[in-house]
């Protein structure tokens, strides 16, 4: 590959393994496209793949994907932990190699017009994509989720920037974007107390005066019954990933509950864990050309 764009499509289903399958086929034997890595989650009803292709072909393969996602998946019947507001509803655009920002905006631009106007979808465009600074933050843009969307479409903020003013009852809204790459890290908890998660994660997300690169929630993992704090870390370079994890063990501390595991969703820069490496083992002056498989791959 030459030119290198990453793309992390999150499609609202994780527990019928057959239309998961469905989606993540449409990547799989088309040159230019690398299919990395997926992983789906019952709880949150959702599934997160990360792909990188050369723009065009990763371009054309993501409309397919949109295809697909909407014969499989109706909305109307939907309910997870993860907040949502269509069927495939998270398209990020992240510039790798020999790609700059500007033209994964304009790609941004040109696969939401086309989901707009082919499947019948409302589309917002969100992060370095936005047209309006109230459209950067997903959070804020996803806020009512699917059913809050009826209503919400209707006011003169949230006219959609692409397809029809009306919610698509099957298929919901996208939001797609552009932007860094971020590291979505997850912190279980050993209680089953959603109120301690969900309050946990106000403290340490930036909007509740916690870390300024973070964003969290509290989800309830029903099939282990715990709860979590489930992050996504925007900058892991300004805010490492250690960090995170230990401002929600001394948060959790308080109310005398236990840290019993994390998790990686999707993959992760190698200097975001090497960072916690150093930090937990207080190595010094280390770098990364220390480490064995950069060297060996460059």
């Amino acid at each position: 590959m030459g030119r290198i764009i990453e793309c992390i499509p999150n499609f609202s289903e994780g527990r019928d393994l057959e239309k998961v399958e469905a989606v993540v086929n449409v990547f799989r034997g088309v040159q230019g496209v690398k299919l990395l890595d997926y992983s789906s989650d019952a709880d949150h009803n959702r599934t997160v793949v990360t792909v990188v292709g050369e723009p065009e072909a990763l371009e054309a393969t993501i409309i397919n994907m949109a295809e697909k996602v909407y014969e499989n998946i109706d909305m109307s019947k939907h309910s997870g932990g993860h907040p949502r507001m269509g069927a495939l509803d998270v398209v990020p655009f992240v510039p790798i190699d020999g790609v700059t920002m500007e033209e994964c905006v304009e790609m941004a631009n040109r696969v939401g017009k086309t989901i707009g106007e082919r499947f019948n979808i409302p589309v917002y465009l969100y992060e370095k994509a936005a047209t309006a600074t109230h459209r950067e933050n997903l959070a804020a843009v996803r806020k009512g989720q699917y059913e809050g969307f009826f209503n919400k479409i209707k006011e003169a903020d949230w006219a959609p920037d692409y397809g029809p003013s009306e919610v698509n009852v099957q298929g919901g809204c996208v939001a797609v974007g552009a932007r860094q790459p971020l590291v979505a890290f997850n912190v279980n908890l050993g209680t089953d107390n959603i109120q301690i998660a969900d309050t946990i994660a106000k403290t340490v997300r930036h909007i509740g005066g916690g870390l300024r690169f973070v964003k969290a929630m509290g989800v309830k993992l029903e099939d282990r019954n715990i709860v979590q704090v489930s992050m996504n870390l925007v900058n892991y370079e300004k805010t490492a990933v250690y960090r995170a994890f230990e401002m929600v063990k001394m948060e959790a501390k308080r109310y005398g509950v236990p840290v019993i595991g994390s998790e990686v969703i999707g993959l992760v820069p190698m200097a975001a864990l090497i960072s916690s490496a150093e930090y937990y083992l207080q190595i010094e002056n280390f770098s990364m050309n220390q480490v064995l498989e950069k060297r060996i791959s460059e």
